[in-house]
This record gives structure tokens, sequence and C-alpha cells, in this order.
């Protein structure tokens, strides 16, 4: 795996868990952050590199900072 997949891979999950967890489809996501359904899931997929702007897009629908975001949490 390329590490620049394996990036993407790890946002996408965390975007998904945090989206889940906050109950809202990819639709609301979505709508909320200003951005089209199918970039949602595509960023969840890790099919697309997304941009700083259109991350900062997603923190603010999901109401939280960019550190929440990027935050690795252990297990």
């Amino acid at each position: 795996m390329k590490v620049d997949s394996k990036v993407l891979q790890l946002f996408g999950r965390k975007v998904r868990m945090l989206r889940k967890q906050k109950g809202l489809s990819q639709e609301e996501l979505a709508h909320r952050a200003d951005l089209h359904r199918t970039y949602i899931g595509m960023i969840e997929r890790a099919e697309k590199n997304i941009t700083l702007i259109n991350i900062e897009k997603v923190a603010n629908a999901l109401e939280i900072t960019l550190e929440q975001l990027f935050k690795n949490e252990k297990k």
C-alpha cells in the first residue's frame, strides 16, 4: 500500500466513524458541509485526496475541531 493511500484511508475511516457517531447520513453531512454526497462517499472510501478547505468544511459540519478530526485514537 502506498503511503498516500494509507493516509487517505485513515482519514476516510475517521470521517465515516464520526459521521455515524453523530447519526448523520452521507447526504446530511454533505449538505451541512456544502459538498456533494458522492464526494463524501469518495472521501470515506479513500478515492479522493481532499483539500484543506474541504477538510475544514467537513470538520465544521461534524461540529468538531480540526484537531479532533486528525487526532489518532489508540485502542
